[in-house]
């Protein structure tokens, strides 16, 4: 090897070592990455501060305003009903019953888009999921355990239930006493 080689060598191997740092530098990049960390800790406390609160904001804009859009819906039938009723003395029969049709139309429409449908259960099978026994009635032409009448629909909201449907039940009928 020539001489230029050789010193070439040993200058690429001086600047592979890393000069050895002293105590004060040690300890001072070490207190530069604390700080660091320290900051880094600081502003992520702060975010999850403020996602926190967005949320605690977002949730209560929620409740209070989730029913919005049911409530644009049910405008309307207010409106009608209304009217039915601004009408009700001067009206024919006829008229006024077919305006209570039609508010109930719009008030079905609007319990659709909400979500919500209803529970007419008459002549099913009892469903205790679903339906609120009020008492119970013999039946000769219907077998036991179904739905004899309605007494008040019941609905859910999204396929959950909001009110079960209250219901006659039929139940066998009792064999007559001889004697």
């Amino acid at each position: 090897m020539t001489e230029t080689n050789q010193q070439a060598q040993a200058g690429q191997a001086q600047e592979a070592e890393p000069a050895a740092a002293s105590p004060d530098q040690l300890r001072a990049e070490a207190e530069a990455r604390a700080a660091e960390n320290w900051a880094a800790y600081l502003r992520a406390a702060a975010e999850l501060e403020n996602y926190r609160k967005r949320v605690a904001r977002e949730l209560e804009a929620a409740r209070q305003y989730g029913i919005e859009r049911f409530a644009a819906e049910i405008l309307p039938v207010a409106d009608s009903l209304g009217l039915g009723l601004d009408v009700a003395a001067t009206a024919d029969p006829t008229t006024l019953l077919e305006g209570h049709r039609a508010t109930l139309r719009q008030l079905q429409k609007a319990f659709a888009a909400a979500g919500i449908t209803e529970i007419d259960p008459a002549g099913q099978p009892f469903d205790p999921q679903l339906h609120e026994a009020m008492t119970t009635h013999p039946s000769a032409d219907r077998p036991p355990n179904t739905v004899l009448a309605v007494v008040q629909k019941g609905y859910l909201l999204n396929g959950r239930l909001l009110r079960p449907a209250r219901v006659i039940v039929s139940k066998a009928r009792e064999p007559a006493a001889d004697g």
